[in-house]
């Protein structure tokens, strides 16, 4: 996918973001948020920190930040560049980033080939990108352990914002839903604020320490990894420095038993390099 990125937008900057270790301000604001997940298996755990190593080593900045989740980093970027008139790229999978999509900002999900622009959420999920945080508060959101109107989906949460556009036109209108889910509701109108506040996406987080220069560092692109060789495209202005850089690099990536000895062949192909 990181590659892919790449080669779809070679001039463009960039950065991963990945979530910090801790709770976050929504932990503290509702203790059981998150609280269904099973803790991450180990075999998962041990591959982050090589993943970090990898996508610097190829040129991606790493931000994490303790406190806040990696949406509210990405939120925050998309916001700053977009007050500088930047276009923002967010490649992502989750559909609460749709609340960031503006003229500006476009969501893509490079697995599925699908790209969200605000006519694109509109027709995905029936309400427009301003909605979105809404729509999820009726819903509630069970992979965050965020409760929502229970009997409440996408059908009824788009029909009622079609027709009071906002969560507090819903509220302000609550004593006119007839049926089960008017009762239900109702019994819900004194936790909807706070669901609303646990789904929003933090855009004013303080980056100033934690992000710089997001321009791509080395220009690499790693196409293929054979046994316990890697294999490089490089331009050709490139090759010496990359060159140069490797052999150290790899000695750092992971904490070994054993020496390891990195020799670097270079070459037009495969059998060249050898």
């Amino acid at each position: 996918m990181m590659k892919r990125l790449r080669d779809m937008y070679p001039n463009a900057y960039g950065v991963c973001v990945f979530d910090a270790k801790g709770p976050t301000f929504r932990h503290d604001a509702y203790p059981d948020y998150k609280a269904n997940r099973p803790p991450m298996p180990e075999e998962l755990v041990a591959q982050i920190e090589p993943i970090h190593q990898a996508m610097s080593f190829f040129g991606w900045p790493i931000v994490m930040m303790e406190g806040v989740e990696a949406d509210d980093v990405i939120g925050t970027l998309a916001t700053q560049a977009s007050l500088k008139n930047w276009s923002t790229i967010i490649a992502t999978g989750d559909k609460d980033m749709a609340q960031l999509v503006n003229e500006r900002v476009t969501l893509i999900n490079t697995m599925s080939n699908e790209s969200l622009t605000v006519q694109g959420v509109l027709d995905k999920f029936g309400v427009r990108p301003d909605q979105i945080i809404d729509y999820l508060a009726l819903m509630g959101d069970a992979v965050d352990n965020v409760p929502g109107v229970d009997k409440v989906g996408p059908k009824t949460a788009v029909k009622w914002l079609t027709q009071y556009q906002t969560l507090e036109g819903v509220i302000a209108h609550a004593e006119e839903i007839k049926g089960v889910v008017g009762d239900n509701l109702r019994k819900s109108l004194d936790w909807l604020p706070k669901g609303r506040e646990l789904l929003t996406i933090k855009c004013d987080v303080d980056l100033s320490e934690v992000v710089g220069d997001c321009k791509e560092q080395l220009g690499s692109k790693m196409i293929m990894q054979v046994h316990d060789e890697l294999v490089f495209e490089v331009p050709d202005h490139e090759v010496e420095v990359l060159k140069a850089k490797i052999p150290q690099i790899m000695s750092e990536v992971l904490p070994l038993k054993v020496p390891v000895l990195v020799e670097v062949g270079v070459g037009d192909n495969w059998e060249q390099a050898h």
